[in-house]
């Protein structure tokens, strides 16, 4: 039992770098997920079938091929990922940083679908009173709006932060598997899996993924009954 609680030094390193990958992952998916939610739940124009396809595409098609897209087109030698590094020295292949974006990418659609599903749910009538008491677009969608869409903004964070915790096809393809720079739970818990004796570790690790998935749905159902109690219904 002492074994299975004791994390070794490559463990917890593989732990808060996932932490970390997931976090940012989120955060800077946040505000192009809202607004392509916004786009998607109100927009009325030629194409938007081919964006919602597009977006959501990552959730269909295998990870190993979003992680080699990824690879091709941000790679050292990518098209992107060649100018990003010859002018502003930007590299994401092999960095954990590039872990934090394939994670973005794949988690994206789940964070778009919670916001437009929230989106869709508010009144318009209440937008359109406000529109008539003088309030701009901007001023209906920041005040009236996202206000009220706001435990589907969360359920998309927490969603694309699980999915995040829990990729491993398109990161190891992208930023492979590299100790202490890339090496995340999911990968990690693979390589475990692959030498004697790694089953102990690879045990814990699994315990460790099941307990931060279930406080973050704990934490995303908590937030959604406080703001069931404060924001008005729609």
């Amino acid at each position: 039992m002492a074994e299975l609680l004791h994390l070794s030094a490559e463990e917890a390193t593989a732990v808060r770098l996932s932490l970390r990958v997931a976090f940012w992952a989120m955060t800077t998916s946040l505000v192009p997920g809202i607004l392509v939610a916004f786009v998607l739940a109100r927009g009325r124009f030629w194409g938007k079938s081919l964006l919602d396809g597009l977006v959501h595409l990552p959730l269909v098609m295998p990870p190993v091929v979003t992680g080699y897209l990824l690879l091709l087109l941000l790679g050292r030698r990518g098209p992107l990922g060649h100018f990003l590094d010859q002018h502003f020295g930007i590299v994401f292949a092999f960095r954990w940083t590039g872990a934090a974006l394939a994670c973005a990418v794949m988690g994206f659609p789940l964070m778009v679908r919670a916001i437009r599903l929230s989106i869709e749910a508010v009144d318009r009538r209440l937008e359109d009173a406000a529109a008539t008491l003088g309030a701009g677009p901007i001023w209906v969608f920041l005040v009236i709006t996202l206000p009220l869409a706001l435990p589907g903004i969360i359920a998309g964070m927490i969603l694309s932060f699980a999915r995040s915790m829990g990729e491993f096809g398109a990161t190891i393809t992208f930023v492979s598997n590299i100790p202490g720079e890339t090496q995340t739970l999911p990968t990690l818990i693979y390589t475990l899996t692959q030498i004697p004796g790694g089953d102990a570790g690879a045990l814990r690790l699994t315990f460790i993924s099941i307990a931060i998935s279930l406080l973050a749905l704990l934490a995303a159902e908590f937030l959604a009954r406080r703001l069931a109690r404060i924001l008005p219904r729609t």
